[in-house]
């Protein structure tokens, strides 16, 4: 199981998850929940700014082949340098 945590727009996640899905031999892709940015943050030191409040943060599992665990890294980390999202690998959410 891979889990990943992505923040940024909403539709730029999706497309993540949709280019995720679409890797031949993945199993199943789930966004398991989702809060926004202003919920998750423990200081108000930023909280007014612009990208904070339009952010999103979903967690996402993915179930797929050992062999595909490193494809589904790269492809996760090339989607953050051209969709301008955020994505942070995790052993537990």
């Amino acid at each position: 199981m891979i889990r990943m945590r992505v923040s940024g727009n909403r539709d730029k996640i999706d497309t993540l998850i949709g280019a995720i899905r679409g890797i031949d031999g993945i199993e199943h892709v789930e966004d398991v929940d989702e809060e926004s940015m202003d919920e998750m943050r423990d200081d108000s030191s930023s909280s007014d700014l612009v990208d904070d409040n339009q952010a999103d943060v979903v967690r996402v599992e993915i179930e797929a082949p050992q062999k595909k665990a490193e494809l589904v890294r790269n492809v996760a980390l090339l989607a953050t340098r051209e969709l301008d999202i955020a994505v942070e690998f995790v052993d537990e959410f």
